[in-house]
């Protein structure tokens, strides 16, 4: 908790600090005077005064100000001329302006310089890699595959998603890593629909971990003696050949560590699929299995409990647990739905009446567990512009697209395309920027470019106010 709440502080702070002093250097540039210059809001824990302008720190992190010197349109104190020559109302509407312009400008060269620093330096960020391709994907009918790491478009080399938007605006052919193989592909796609159809393949995998009836855990590879564990459990049964391997494993928070003495083999149809085969074989991948049970919730009044492991549903076969939320959705609302479980190494079958549940004004039916399920965290690779000057140029091309992307953004509020509910306040924001911690210094400071930008853009609507003023 604590350390949460120091990486938002972390996180928060140059925003706030960066965006208050493009104010203030524009005011003292203008000849205003300031009178405070403060970080956070509320009561002052620490302050300074030098020149007639008190810096502070106040206790309340989520913002900034800086108060000037005859700022206030209502005031009816009469100043002398000598205080007008440094009160703000009465400085042109031009200096005024940029005044105003001064934070969201501060902003967006914050983010500028960010993406210069991490494009120069080198910065870790996830592979493009695909998830689940369905045969009724677009780019399942051009040749790629679930798994496939996208290492090139039209002969030129992509390491982020970013290298998306200097591509041209026509992609005729892509370039993919699948296993040890590059696999050239024709596409003659227009870059937008290339994007959106890519993009809604990349989601989060599988590890590929399954279970035994005693709750034994073990490792699938379809390499003996496996060192790269970042293959899902989706990518091997695409790529499966008929052989696999399981392995006993040690786990540590995110590392796996396997134990190559273990192995058994599994030898077996390779037409045949790889989930299937194992289910006939007595091992259960793991999301299948309960992670938890929800108090007095549907599953937990029909005596399930943690480690149980599903079977069927109105003795139908599940294959994941997500085929068991979608079959919940198929039943009357109130009946009772039969759910075979493996408890203790038993199969039984439980009555479960499903609860009715609203969420974003559609009905969802849900029994009250969560899944074992563990997912494999994004493979993280090295992205670095060829110079300096890539990287000078590749950072305003960054910046640009961000600030376009945020006004679309806004746009789509205004026009109510996009619901409300999808703003996240400051906890969402110090959750994400928690995580992004987390995974590497590299998402951090690209989260805090992101941010910075839409802190800059957010202000710009301040213009109207007093563009429309005298």
């Amino acid at each position: 908790m604590l350390q949460g709440v120091l990486i938002f502080i972390i996180f928060l702070g140059p925003l706030i600090f960066f965006h208050e002093l493009g104010h203030f250097f524009f005011a003292r540039l203008f000849g205003v005077r300031v009178e405070v210059f403060s970080i956070g809001f509320g009561p002052k824990i620490f302050k300074h005064v030098r020149k007639g302008t008190e810096y502070a720190i106040s206790i309340i992190p989520l913002g900034g100000y800086v108060k000037m010197f005859g700022d206030d349109p209502f005031s009816e104190t009469p100043l002398s001329d000598e205080d007008k020559k440094v009160a703000f109302n009465f400085k042109s509407k031009w200096a005024r302006f940029w005044i105003v312009f001064g934070g969201p400008l501060a902003n967006l060269i914050l983010a500028y310089v960010l993406y210069v620093g991490l494009l120069a330096g080198g910065e870790k960020v996830p592979e493009t890699k695909v998830g689940v391709v369905t045969e009724k994907s677009v780019l399942f009918q051009k040749g790629l595959r679930t798994g496939d790491v996208l290492i090139g478009i039209n002969d030129e080399k992509i390491l982020s998603f970013d290298d998306f938007n200097i591509k041209g605006s026509k992609i005729e052919k892509i370039t993919v890593k699948r296993a040890d193989q590059k696999i050239e592909m024709a596409v003659n796609l227009d870059l937008e629909p290339f994007i959106e159809e890519f993009v809604s393949l990349v989601s989060v995998v599988k590890r590929p971990i399954v279970t035994n009836s005693k709750g034994e855990r073990f490792y699938l590879s379809l390499n003996q003696k496996p060192t790269d564990l970042t293959s899902s459990f989706e990518e091997m049964s695409s790529l499966f050949k008929g052989t696999a391997y399981l392995y006993s494993f040690k786990q540590t928070d995110e590392k796996i560590e396997i134990d190559a003495s273990s192995e058994s083999l599994i030898s077996a149809d390779p037409t045949k699929n790889l989930l299937d085969i194992l289910l006939g074989l007595g091992f259960y991948p793991l999301d299948l299995t309960v992670k938890n049970i929800v108090m007095s919730s549907p599953a937990d009044k029909a005596g399930l409990k943690k480690g149980d492991i599903l079977l069927k549903i109105e003795g139908i076969n599940l294959r994941s647990f997500e085929e068991l939320r979608v079959s919940l959705q198929k039943f009357e609302d109130g009946k009772a739905v039969n759910v075979s479980i493996l408890s203790d190494g038993v199969e039984v079958t439980k009555q479960i009446i499903p609860e009715v549940k609203v969420v974003d004004k559609k009905k969802t039916k849900i029994i009250g567990i969560e899944s074992g399920v563990e997912y494999i965290p994004p493979k993280l690779v090295i992205s670095k512009a060829d110079s300096f000057g890539a990287a000078l140029s590749g950072a305003f091309v960054r910046t640009w697209d961000g600030v376009i992307k945020t006004f679309n953004g806004y746009k789509k509020l205004i026009t109510r395309e996009v619901s409300l509910n999808n703003i996240g306040g400051p906890l969402a924001i110090g959750k994400v920027a928690s995580d992004s911690f987390n995974i590497s210094l590299s998402m951090f400071f690209r989260l805090m470019a992101v941010i910075s930008i839409n802190l800059g853009v957010i202000n710009l609507f301040r213009y109207q106010s007093l563009m429309a003023g005298t």
